[in-house]
């Protein structure tokens, strides 16, 4: 069940397909302690990757985006467990929509995840390893690197910006 905040995903009409499958995912959590997840772990099987990510514990917001792309249909780009490599993912789509890749920076690294609203100051984004599981978290718009977008085909009507109300804190770091 999504949040209360998100609920409106159910009833805005046809999403886009990678959207659909990232809601699938909602509330997948890292295996707390020494363990790990083997449902994080099966999807790096699932991509081709089991044999260079080895724990849950590793930054998986790739892997998440990766398992998700695959099963819409959708390329996946090279090395994608490195966040800034979905920049090469697409079209560049300017102004994020509804269900577009968004990649963010932040130190040591980047964060990939996908557009589902704004407010005035943060974008709304659905993603992996976002508090150590598929969540939505609010990243700052200064920290956006890219938008990106894939469609064979036209996309649904959905596909628009959404603003939504500022709830929650800002995330700082998605490692």
């Amino acid at each position: 069940m999504l949040p209360k905040a998100y609920a409106w995903l159910d009833s805005v009409g046809p999403l886009p397909r990678m959207l659909v499958e990232a809601l699938k995912l909602f509330d997948t959590r890292e295996q707390p302690g020494p363990g790990n997840n083997a449902v994080i772990m099966g999807w790096a099987n699932e991509v081709g990757l089991a044999s260079i990510y080895s724990a849950d514990a590793v930054p998986w917001c790739g892997l998440f985006m990766a398992v998700v792309a695959k099963r819409a249909g959708k390329p996946i780009p090279k090395d994608p467990l490195w966040a800034l490599n979905w920049l090469k993912f697409g079209e560049d789509s300017g102004q994020p929509d509804l269900g577009d890749v968004v990649v963010f920076v932040r130190e040591g690294g980047g964060h990939v995840g996908l557009y589902v609203g704004e407010d005035r100051a943060a974008y709304h984004v659905l993603g992996g390893n976002q508090s150590d599981r598929v969540c939505f978290t609010r990243i700052e718009k200064k920290r956006l690197k890219g938008a990106r977008r894939f469609y064979a085909v036209g996309a649904p009507p959905s596909v628009r910006p959404y603003f939504l109300e500022a709830a929650g804190a800002l995330s700082l770091n998605e490692a």
